[in-house]
């Protein structure tokens, strides 16, 4: 099995893992964690990609912007964790939606 067929698949399998957990989590860190997943995916793609069939050149430009978007990932992720800070200090939960519980009267607040 060639290694460049390995690393493709395994960041597909990373995105897909991502893409399950942003949809199926209702958790905001769960769903900060899912597109992390997501983006490593990506970037493992686009370096794999970069190398390509013939290894004697290597493409810069996707490197580069594997750089620049793992910067871009790190920001984006301070972000959102201080969104969800604030969230949590606001609502005092830090779920997007709660399932009612049989017998609370209409209260979410578990």
């Amino acid at each position: 099995m060639n290694t460049l067929f390995l690393y493709t698949m395994s960041g597909l399998a990373l995105f897909a893992i991502g893409l399950h957990g942003l949809i199926r989590s209702s958790h905001l860190l769960r769903k900060i964690l899912a597109a992390n997943l997501m983006s490593s995916g990506v970037f493992l793609i686009m370096i794999v990609g970069a190398c390509g069939t013939d290894q004697v050149m290597i493409d810069p430009v996707p490197h580069a912007m594997v750089l620049t978007g793992i910067v871009v990932s790190v920001s984006t992720t301070a972000v959102a964790l201080v969104l969800v800070c604030l969230v949590q200090e606001t609502t005092n939960r830090a779920l997007l939606w709660q399932k009612r519980k049989r017998g609370q009267g209409g209260r979410t607040d578990a």
